[in-house]
């Protein structure tokens, strides 16, 4: 076994110790009052980590732009998911418990700062760069004659058609303004057509309209030259109020609570409510109000009168109030040398030409490590399957499949073939869920069977099932994966995929699906952890068990990869477990309450989180109690919605090549990434693992040892 070693805010309480510490000697469980990290906090922190590539001077310039709208991105849903309650609270002048006016403000703060940094990134360094490029987003004040009658041209042809300026008074009330759409606000002099002095009009601008808009060569002869829609409008305002002078004007956006809550007890069908759901999604209670930054105080205070939010809700921008649409750009300008060098996923070192997949997993578990293997290997084992005549039934839970079609059309065909096929589809997977619904039709109308898992929790395991007949007997085949059954995102996002047809770990997921069809109860599982079950249960009893080895001087070790860690009762046995004297890594992407090294409580944790050209997304679980160890891969993070209220596996790696090709290349080396990783200091900020660009990234070696073009 590797050394496994590293280099190497906001609290809260921790609460009470679970039962399952309760037997901890009472000075360690005091030890367990260590405040914890915000969990909030710690997700604004992982998108400064992100914001820190379109930083990089040595990230290629569009993927730095494609860097600073992922933030953008994250912050959207971050603001639709996670600031409601915050927003309430300062509404309503909350002083006491976790949601107040002050933990509103110190949230707002530390968003503000972050929006201030993408905008002044965006303006200072990016917008030149791309114009020493040939690359402009041409204003209209710096337009010629010529172009100035191009865009006055599209204008009237593309835009002012569907445009309808709502003037606003009694009969015309402030409009239902959608979720981060784009809208004016615009304030205006004189009387309307009726001697009325309705001075506040709205103008709603349609999504079907592009953000971005090249300008053709007549015009633009030289280089790349675009017009955003915002400016657009923005230079045709006055048009729109004949009659009317413009005085003041504002583009705006308006964020609101997304997360959709269904009483699944209460409903026929859950299908049917979920898509009535999803209009309303887009006018939830407002979170977050964007406008420009010249925004006069009289037009930004009416909005968020209208909108009901306090001031620390108002982003006051220097460009355009959503950056995500700015990532069309880099679809729209053809300099691959502005990209990183094109990424092609080798063939999975186990399935070169060596035939059908069924008989290899007949002689021992197979292993795809995405994105470095290709996802075609899944696609291939489904196919074999479908093919395969002597393959009976096809089981497959669908999270986030994506909109590829290849998946749809394969179990479209085994349905054909006469093939028992069922789908666990979760129609709840927040954002996937109209592509999930269209899934399940699309299956229902060729004859599958699809149910939707268990009311009240979410299917979040990512499994592949095929019965296969041979001889008088029945053999499955199954494929567990860390990851989606997405093809898209496979190619983004690292993952693990697993193929056995060990007869425990199949007939465990046999179970697991006949559960989640029946609702009948979980018999004994062999091999699999099942959330919401047990899995939570057996973590904390593993963490025990390593804290209790190195206690006894037999020397305990955990090594977790996840991409977050927020469970308290999990934190609590961790803190208890390094207290005990048991050496943890933990390489958590995103959002860690856990506070790490901090002297006298979690001296013995380390806590690195690694962000590169893909998301890091597999989740590793290593213990070491004395000479015993084992490794777990798992769909689930460390979260309490994961452990309680999903539908989760986790399961063990036997093989032993396998296994120590997984510490190897998910454990040991990103414990040594000195490049690409950021370290959990005491006082719960991030630290660079080295000098930006210096050193070598894990992402990078792995693609090399995959025989790939390293990146960037």
């Amino acid at each position: 076994m590797p050394s496994f070693s590293s280099s190497h805010a906001v609290m809260q309480p921790l609460g009470e110790p679970p039962a399952v510490l309760a037997d901890a000697p009472l000075a360690l469980r005091a030890a367990l009052s260590v405040a914890l990290l915000n969990r909030d906090h710690s997700i604004l922190a992982f998108n400064e980590r992100v914001f820190d590539w379109a930083v990089r001077a040595d990230v290629p310039l569009l993927e730095r732009l494609r860097y600073l709208c992922i933030v953008s991105s994250n912050l959207d849903e971050f603001f639709e998911v996670r600031t409601a309650p915050y927003v309430a609270a300062a509404r309503n002048g909350e002083a006491k418990g976790v949601y107040t006016t002050a933990s509103f403000e110190a949230l707002s703060a530390k968003a503000h700062a972050l929006v201030e940094r993408q905008y002044a990134l965006y303006n200072d360094e990016l917008v030149p760069a791309f114009a020493a490029h040939g690359i402009r987003i041409v204003s209209q004040g710096a337009r010629n004659a010529a172009q100035r009658r191009w865009v006055q041209g599209y204008f009237q042809r593309e835009v002012r058609p569907l445009l309808v300026p709502l003037g606003l008074d009694p009969a015309h009330p402030f409009p239902q303004v959608a979720n981060k759409s784009l809208n004016f606000i615009v304030r205006l002099k004189g009387c309307d057509a009726f001697g009325r002095e309705n001075e506040i009009a709205i103008v709603r601008v349609p999504r079907v309209l592009p953000r971005l808009i090249r300008m053709p060569a007549s015009v633009a002869p030289q280089g790349a030259q675009f017009v955003s829609l915002s400016s657009v409008v923005r230079a045709h305002l006055a048009e729109l109020f004949t009659g009317r002078q413009v005085t003041e004007f504002s583009q705006f956006r308006v964020t609101r609570h997304s997360d959709l809550a269904v009483d699944e007890e209460d409903v026929r069908s859950l299908r049917t409510v979920l898509r009535q759901g999803l209009h309303q999604r887009n006018y939830g209670a407002a979170v977050r109000l964007e406008v420009s930054a010249g925004c006069s105080r009289f037009l930004s205070d009416f909005l968020l009168h209208q909108f009901d939010l306090p001031v620390g809700a108002l982003f006051r921008v220097h460009g355009p109030v959503n950056l995500v649409r700015l990532a069309q750009l880099v679809d729209l300008v053809d300099q691959p040398a502005l990209l990183f060098a094109p990424w092609q996923a080798s063939v999975p070192q186990q399935m070169q030409g060596r035939g059908s997949l069924m008989a290899q997993m007949r002689q021992g578990d197979l292993l795809i490590h995405q994105p470095f293997e290709s996802f075609d290997g899944v696609l291939a084992f489904l196919r074999e399957a479908v093919y395969d005549p002597q393959v009976v039934a096809i089981k497959q839970t669908i999270y986030r499949t994506g909109s590829d079609p290849q998946m749809m059309e394969l179990l479209h065909e085994a349905v054909r073939r006469g093939k028992e096929v069922m789908a666990v589809v979760e129609l709840k997977a927040r954002f996937d869920e109209e592509a999930n619904i269209n899934w399940a039709e699309a299956l229902e109308s060729v004859g599958a069977q699809v149910v939707y898992g268990v009311v009240g929790l979410k299917t979040h395991a990512k499994m592949l099932l095929a019965t296969r007949r041979e001889g008088r007997n029945l053999r499955r085949y199954g494929h567990l994966s860390t990851g989606n059954y997405n093809p898209r995102t496979a190619r983004l996002y690292t993952d693990l995929g697993y193929f056995t047809a060990d007869e425990d770990t199949t007939a465990d997921m046999d179970s697991v699906f006949n559960h989640l069809a029946s609702q009948n109860r979980l018999p004994r599982m062999h091999r699999l952890l099942v959330a919401p079950f047990h899995l939570h249960r057996r973590t904390l009893e593993k963490i025990e068990e390593v804290g209790l080895a190195a206690s006894e001087g037999r020397g305990g070790r955990i090594v977790a990869k996840m991409n977050s860690l927020t469970d308290e009762a999990l934190v609590r046995a961790l803190v208890l477990a390094g207290q005990r004297g048991a050496q943890i890594d933990l390489i958590v992407r995103g959002a860690c309450i856990l506070p790490a090294q901090v002297a006298g409580w979690t001296d013995n944790i380390r806590v690195r989180s690694i962000i590169g050209r893909f998301l890091e997304h597999s989740r590793v679980f290593y213990y070491r109690c004395g000479e015993r160890e084992e490794l777990y891969l798992s769909s689930a993070d460390w979260m309490n919605r994961n452990m309680l209220r999903r539908v989760e596996v986790a399961w063990p790696v036997t093989d032993p090549v396998l296994r120590q090709r997984i510490i190897d290349e998910c454990l040991v080396a990103y414990l040594h990434d000195d490049r690409d990783a950021w370290d959990l200091q005491a006082d719960g900020t991030y630290a660079r693992a080295n000098a930006p660009g210096v050193g070598t990234g894990v992402q990078d070696a792995l693609m090399q040892r995959y025989g790939a073009v390293p990146c960037g």
